[in-house]
């Protein structure tokens, strides 16, 4: 385990409030040991150090995650989430060697005032309680420019980056985004699993595309400087956001069709027309996703062979890590919101072994530190493990972000 960052002081998350007063208390799920520590990297002392160096020194970026705490007991999910104060887990992302992380807080899970999610009054005070938190300690702060994750990584700081899964919630309003953009969202999903206003989403029997709408939206999110995610859009919509938009776009957390055959995952030619047009498929880890042939027990062994798959089709410039993962039982969660975030759907043509959770990847503190260790075990060089664990994704902001 990494020793926590010198500048994180032990704040936790709402500390400036009183719990039970201001805010029902719920005990939460431990963010350190919740799972054994993954043993299946067996590094020697050079890779070992070698991988701690990389930690320390190059810029580690997340291009998916939800980074807060959820309730220790699941029966009480609902409850905690209907008061809308999701905590972020600041004592593990301390030992997480992140120097950026794009955090989607509660996405479809977002059900303060409606159990179906994704009302646009429920993510602006999602992100303005969340914004309110870390407004009141400076170990993770919020990012928002390519100078603030430059900054973060000279101060020992993470750069915290607002994003949001899918746009449904601007409706047919497109000056919702530049909403959204003032309060701090850097990047936006088109649909989630359910198309919406913009496209379809990964669930539906038949996908319309892009519509006209949505090319609006898209026009206003390369204005605005909105990086676009297309990971849970269906195929067609992928595809057609991708001829549309003026800049790169970033599949943020999935993995390949071609290896692991269900509609979470993208096709061949979704991968390689995002690659074409300069932009970059994160590798998710979020339990029962990135499963293969090889390793269909999910660990985290499934998760590079989906890597090592990307980087053969379309060159390791084009491949990064969203890995998807909280602080919490994941597994449980998805179990409680089977429905909002349509899971059965996803995996209705695939037969596998379930998990408690994905050994090696199972959250934020320990993602990247085995992830680099897997590189430096299997003999990628620093040159390239700094592209695809930060560099990549720096290049695509470069491009996108104003």
């Amino acid at each position: 385990m990494l020793e926590p960052s010198e500048r994180y002081t032990g704040y936790t998350a709402y500390e400036y409030l009183e719990a039970g007063v201001d805010y029902r208390h719920f005990d939460y799920a431990k963010q350190l040991g919740r799972v054994p520590e993954y043993a299946g990297l067996d590094l020697s002392s050079a890779q070992a150090e070698r991988t701690q160096r990389l930690l320390d020194q190059e810029t580690v970026i997340s291009l998916h995650e939800h980074v807060q705490v959820f309730p220790e007991n699941m029966d009480y999910l609902r409850d905690h989430i209907r008061q809308g104060r999701e905590p972020t887990g600041y004592e593990g992302l301390s030992r997480s060697g992140l120097t950026a992380v794009f955090d989607n807080g509660m996405d479809g899970t977002c059900c303060i005032s409606s159990d179906a999610g994704w009302k646009y009054q429920d993510v602006l005070f999602d992100l303005g309680v969340r914004m309110a938190d870390l407004a009141h300690q400076d170990f993770v702060i919020k990012g928002e420019t390519l100078k603030d994750i430059q900054y973060a990584k000279e101060t020992g700081r993470i750069a915290h980056i607002f994003a949001l899964e899918a746009s449904t919630m601007i409706e047919n309003e497109v000056d919702r985004l530049d909403v959204l953009y003032g309060f701090g969202v850097r990047q936006m999903g088109i649909a989630y699993s359910e198309a919406n206003t913009l496209g379809s989403g990964l669930k539906e029997r038949g996908d319309g595309g892009l519509t006209y709408f949505g090319e609006r939206a898209v026009a206003r999110m390369n204005k605005l400087g909105i990086a676009i995610d297309i990971s849970h859009s269906g195929d067609r919509t992928c595809v057609d956001v991708i001829k549309a938009s003026t800049k790169p776009v970033f599949i943020t957390h999935a993995g390949a069709r071609g290896l692991w055959p269900t509609s979470r995952m993208k096709t061949d030619e979704t991968i390689i027309e995002c690659a074409r047009r300069g932009g970059v498929i994160g590798i998710e880890a979020a339990p029962h996703t990135t499963l293969s042939p090889s390793h269909p027990l999910h660990s985290l062994e499934s998760v590079m062979d989906h890597f090592q798959y990307c980087v053969d089709l379309v060159g390791l410039e084009h491949v990064s890590f969203g890995p998807d993962t909280l602080f919490g039982d994941h597994v449980g969660l998805h179990e409680a919101f089977s429905s909002n975030l349509s899971l059965g759907q996803a995996h209705a043509n695939v037969d596998y072994e379930k998990v408690p959770y994905v050994d090696g990847v199972e959250n934020p503190a320990e993602a990247f530190g085995n992830i680099i260790g897997w590189l430096v075990k299997h003999d990628y060089s620093d040159d390239e493990i700094r592209a695809v664990v930060g560099g990549n994704t720096l290049r695509v902001l470069e491009e996108v972000w104003v």
